[in-house]
């Protein structure tokens, strides 16, 4: 009997954070996803409980950072932040680039789904990718679910299954990086005694060892990491981290007592916990080893890799999803482009070339940082020098920039500053009254922005109309006379003050063309048709 085949835009397999929000930026623009997971229901365990870094700009130019639940409007940079457990002290710079947004990862899964869902598309819980084959013109998915089996066809799959992905063995990708199995983590969710937390201050004060700051400010010890942080419930969330093997016996699931135990070697002291209270879920894990892997390519052919599919390392410093989620940002608006049939020719290749690089960044200061905190005496002493380089504001800037995945400059044929980079949120005088850049992304369409009154400018992207907005705005001091913005919040134009307009013209029309195709609108313009926005 023949298989039953469907079709769709693109197969999104994995219905995490990363390929839900694939999912919205691939239906904003009007296209049919559809999302594989093979749970039935969403996961219970606890994962991330926070956002840092660029991607939380990112989703305030969606219109999502309200729906996460932020105390603030606007993302707001945090004031200290830490490298390997030592201090950094952002107020210091004069423009911050971190910024948090404290959130869990099933609240993450929930205002996607609820997002995406919105928009059209369809999510296919309990249905499990078990083969693919590609050809020159689409992909076609073997899928088992409850039911049987079937196959699904599309312009395009991408693997958002995790760091064992299915989609990258499948298709054949290296996941080169090195697996130790020297670091214990464990993790929970306890009771701390209030007789040894500060009420003004949140601090822990342990008898035997001193004054503990909260918020996860990670304690290193010579016997390794401790670090806790108050829940909204009254509970707390502790962790500690342990160079070497488990002690004998702790082969089974983490028990409450193991923790206590963890926390009184890495503190020389004990500390008494009580189990959390609430009805849960409450985290209680220990991971032994670390991983830090990256995929050798993120495309084959018609199939793509973003999150941890792609890429797989240490947690500390949280830089997970910021890297992950800005993979989904990236390779959606490039998708909907080929699929829309206006793309210019190595646009899909840009996705590799572009991720790949700030992939790199993470796999790099990850193991870094988890260097700075092993104990021992070299390393204490590597933690003095260190901590001397950061009293440099130049040095504070580049620290900041790396963990909020700033640093990355994509490569774009203008010289200006900005070009390659994630677009400043700017204050904005336009014809319609205040506003401000991020909230003109939210129809994840290109935006030229002409903050000069420059009239060429709106006469030379005459021919892309159908894909690109144009703004003329005006704000205090203004970082050019013109930027050329990426759906994903990436400047792929920039022009100076002082350029001539025929310069200025001429640029623009070249980068119009690398990033949004040529001049010739009959293309089916993306994000005209997006369902429900």
């Amino acid at each position: 009997m023949a298989m039953e085949t469907e079709t769709a835009d693109v197969v999104i397999v994995g219905g995490g954070p990363v390929g839900l929000l694939l999912a919205c930026e691939l239906g904003m623009t009007g296209l049919r996803p559809v999302v594989l997971e093979r749970l039935p229901d969403h996961s219970s365990e606890i994962k991330a409980n926070g956002l840092v870094g660029q991607v939380v700009r990112f989703l305030d130019h969606r219109g999502l950072y309200e729906r996460f639940g932020s105390v603030a409007d606007v993302p707001q940079p945090v004031p200290g932040y830490l490298f390997g457990a030592i201090p950094l002290n952002l107020g210091v710079l004069e423009t911050n680039p971190m910024t948090v947004l404290p959130v869990t990862q099933q609240r993450i899964e929930q205002v996607l789904t609820e997002r995406a869902r919105e928009l059209g598309v369809e999510i296919r819980r309990g249905h499990e990718l078990t083969d693919f084959q590609q050809t020159e013109d689409r992909v076609t998915a073997q899928v088992q679910y409850a039911d049987g089996t079937y196959e699904l066809r599309a312009r395009h799959l991408v693997g958002c299954d995790g760091g064992k992905s299915t989609v990258r063995k499948l298709a054949g990708i290296a996941f080169a990086g090195e697996t130790g199995c020297d670091l214990v983590s464990r993790a929970a969710y306890a009771t701390l005694p209030a007789s040894m937390l500060d009420p003004d201050t949140g601090e822990l004060d342990v008898p035997g060892y001193g004054r503990i700051s909260p918020v996860f400010t990670f304690t290193r010890t010579s016997h390794g990491i401790f670090a806790f942080a108050a829940l909204p419930d009254g509970n707390h969330r502790l962790l500690t981290l342990e160079w070497g093997a488990p002690p004998e016996g702790e082969e089974a699931p983490l028990a409450l007592d193991d923790m206590r135990d963890s926390v009184r070697r890495v503190l020389g002291t004990d500390v008494p916990l009580s189990p959390p209270s609430g009805p849960g879920p409450h985290m209680l894990r220990r991971l032994v080893g670390r991983s830090t892997r990256l995929a050798e390519r993120y495309r084959s052919g018609r199939v793509f890799l973003a999150g941890d599919s792609a890429h797989v390392h240490s947690a500390v410093g949280g830089p997970g999803l910021n890297l992950g989620l800005q993979d989904a940002a990236n390779l959606g608006w490039k998708l909907a482009a080929q699929i829309h049939g206006w793309a210019p020719p190595g646009l899909l290749d840009s996705y590799h070339a572009e991720r790949y690089a700030a992939g790199r960044r993470v796999f790099m200061h990850t193991q870094a940082q988890t260097a700075l905190m092993v104990p021992g005496p070299e390393v204490t002493a590597l933690r003095e020098l260190f901590g001397e380089l950061l009293h440099s504001t130049d040095n504070i800037r580049r620290i900041a920039d790396l963990l909020a995945g700033d640093d990355v400059r994509y490569e774009t044929t203008a010289a200006h500053p900005l070009a390659g980079r994630f677009a400043p949120d700017l204050a904005l005088e336009t014809g319609g009254g205040p506003t401000r850049l991020a909230e003109l992304m939210r129809a994840a369409r290109p935006i030229l922005l002409d903050l000069a009154g420059e009239p060429c400018l709106a006469e030379a992207a005459t021919d892309w109309k159908d894909r690109v907005d144009v703004v003329a705005a005006s704000c205090p001091q203004p970082p050019a006379a013109a930027l050329l913005v990426r759906p994903d919040g990436y400047v792929a134009w920039a022009a100076a003050h002082d350029e001539p307009s025929g310069q200025v013209r001429d640029g623009l029309r070249r980068a119009l063309a690398d990033w949004f195709g040529g001049s010739d609108s009959s293309a089916t313009p993306t994000g005209r048709t997006r369902p429900n926005q």
